[in-house]
């Protein structure tokens, strides 16, 4: 898996690395989650991660990292996050985003 690298837009970085974005999501106090009405048969629909105090409505269902990861490989998605807010606190922004393949 690849690590962190910067993305030129907004000092965000992005990263295909299981176990850092674990890890940076559980400091933080999220999970994996998938949108409900996205379900694909037995597999989620569009991957999301939730974090406490979403006013989601309930669209959210959690799921397992090994599933959330199975997803996240067989589309090919990457994870761009950002380390911190403009004002200088823990930022939790992040977006799935599909993956930059090499030229």
């Amino acid at each position: 898996m690849a690590g962190a690298r910067k993305n030129p837009q907004k000092g965000s970085r992005v990263t295909t690395d299981h176990e850092e974005i674990m890890n940076r999501v559980e400091s933080r106090g999220g999970h994996p989650a998938s949108v409900k009405k996205t379900r694909e048969g037995d597999g989620p629909g569009i991957l999301r991660i939730d974090f406490p105090g979403y006013e989601g409505g309930g669209s959210l269902e959690p799921i397992s990292w090994e599933e959330f990861f199975e997803q996240f490989e067989n589309r090919k998605l990457a994870f761009l996050y950002q380390e911190k807010t403009s004002s200088g606190e823990v930022s939790r922004f992040n977006k799935i985003v599909t993956r930059e393949e090499p030229d």
